[in-house]
């Protein structure tokens, strides 16, 4: 008898998670990461990743999207389904939670990694490190847990094959951009199993975003990326401030309404968000107090957010020093992940409970970035969990749908290695590079598995928009 994840040479592990595999003998411990990650194939092959076998108690799509709306402000429930029906590929993106229903019974090494939990190709950018350096990396995680690594990269080679299709590429291509991210998956394990420790886990950071771009041969996205680098050092929280804020009769600055994204919170809701600024200081690590402790809050306003995130509280705070200079930051809602009903059925004990939902956001950013934002905390509000970043900052994103062809292959490429260094900080790298392997049987399985799944995406998404005609769903389209 072995395990996956356990102690080892005096490590300890990341997650508590114990995972027995069976057949072993006795070779246990004294085994290598790699070769224990080889051994894995014989259990779970790497060819069966190409498999789909929907579960007979799938939710019906309005079932699915209604669950996913439940708790959430109902005046913005339409404009969360009208942004989820502009394309298969933006229903891939609001609908998280059904594709972990669906990965749940797919097959899983056993191998477990933080991971986060809605890696589709969207969710990967730009944004400014602790030194206002730009840093590329994953910026989503509201969903992020403990779980089999294997879910975050179908759901990002699933959605390559969504945005190839969109942006009209041919299948050939579309396939071959899901191929291209795991292989580019498979050699980046391979490689950080190979560096020292501290090295794999600063891999590419901030300042070498070209050493990425060269192992990924992500050439045809130099220009791509420049262009969207430029942008992301214009768009800060001051820049956003600038054009939305106002200045007071009594000299101080309050947000200028601008609906339906940007709107004015009753005096109650907002000293309510403005007060839990206090917990939220202590969240933050403590060299930093001295900064916060120079701002004072000026105004609170609610801005809708995202696509998946539409309908949750999210709040912007404007803070300023005695120079007027400002400090947005963002306070929101956090909700459970949406893999937690999945992972049991899928092998993976459930977290425990009683956990902050915020600090479950931040700590599992800043166990897959290289470097995330130092003012990332977490807070209550009216006795409901929520995470706490700076706004705007410096952010930037792909829109992978807008690539061509040859762009979106090396786009793919570029975030699947981003993803292998994301898991490697919580997940040996070695092991995954031993289950892994050296050929193409995994890249191919995952292929195969991003077609099937984009047919299913593009079915459901045909789904809710007879539901939309119908009247079953209110829809809202985007302005």
């Amino acid at each position: 008898m072995s395990t996956v994840g356990v102690r080892e040479g005096g490590r300890l592990p990341f997650a508590a998670r114990e995972f027995a595999v069976d057949g072993f003998g006795g070779a246990g411990a004294a085994e290598g990461p790699k070769r224990r990650g080889k051994l894995l194939r014989e259990r779970v092959p790497l060819e069966s990743h190409a498999r789909l076998a929907l579960s007979a108690a799938r939710p019906e799509v309005v079932a699915a999207v209604e669950s996913a709306n439940a708790g959430r402000l109902s005046h913005l429930v339409p404009l969360r389904v009208g942004r989820m029906a502009a394309s298969p590929f933006a229903f891939l993106r609001g609908s998280a939670g059904l594709m972990a229903h669906d990965l749940a019974t797919t097959p899983v090494s056993g191998i477990a990694a933080q991971v986060c939990g809605d890696a589709h190709a969207a969710n990967f950018g730009l944004y400014g490190d602790a030194r206002g350096r730009l840093a590329l990396d994953l910026n989503d995680f509201d969903e992020t847990v403990a779980g089999p690594w294997e879910w975050d990269l179908k759901r990002l080679v699933a959605s390559l094959v969504l945005a190839g299709r969109q942006l009209g590429a041919d299948e050939p291509a579309c396939r071959r951009a899901a191929f291209d991210a795991a292989a580019t998956y498979r050699r980046t394990v391979r490689r950080l199993a190979k560096l020292p420790a501290l090295d794999a886990w600063n891999a590419w950071d901030a300042i070498a975003e070209h050493q990425l771009v060269e192992f990924a041969g992500a050439h045809e996205l130099t220009e791509v990326l420049a262009a969207v680098s430029a942008k992301a050092l214009r768009n800060t929280g001051a820049k956003f401030a600038a054009r939305s804020t106002v200045r007071t009769e009594d000299g101080g600055w309050r947000f200028a309404p601008a609906p339906p994204i940007l709107s004015e919170v009753t005096d109650r809701q907002a000293r309510l968000v403005a007060d839990s600024l206090a917990s939220y200081r202590h969240t933050v690590p403590v060299e930093l107090h001295p900064l916060l402790d120079r701002f004072r809050v000026q105004d609170v306003a609610f801005r809708v957010v995202g696509t998946g995130s539409v309908g949750t509280r999210s709040y912007v705070v404007l803070l300023t020093d005695r120079r007027d200079g400002p400090l947005v930051l963002q306070v929101k809602e956090a909700r459970p992940s949406v893999l937690l009903p999945h992972l049991v059925r899928a092998g993976f004990p459930m977290p425990a409970e009683g956990g902050h939902e915020g600090r479950r956001v931040v700590l599992g950013q800043k166990r897959m970035q290289v470097g995330s934002d130092p003012l990332m905390g977490w807070t209550t509000v009216d006795g409901l969990p929520y995470q706490v970043r700076q706004f705007r900052n410096r952010k930037g994103s792909v829109d992978p749908a807008s690539l061509t062809p040859a762009q979106l292959d090396d786009y793919g490429r570029l975030t699947a290695a981003l993803l292998a260094r994301a898991h490697a900080h919580t997940a040996d790298a070695a092991l995954l590079a031993g289950y892994c392997g050296k050929d193409d049987r995994l890249d191919d399985a995952l292929a195969a598995f991003a077609v099937a799944y984009a047919d299913r995406s593009e079915a459901d998404h045909a789904a809710l928009l007879t539901a939309i005609r119908s009247g079953r769903l209110p829809c809202e389209p985007p302005a």
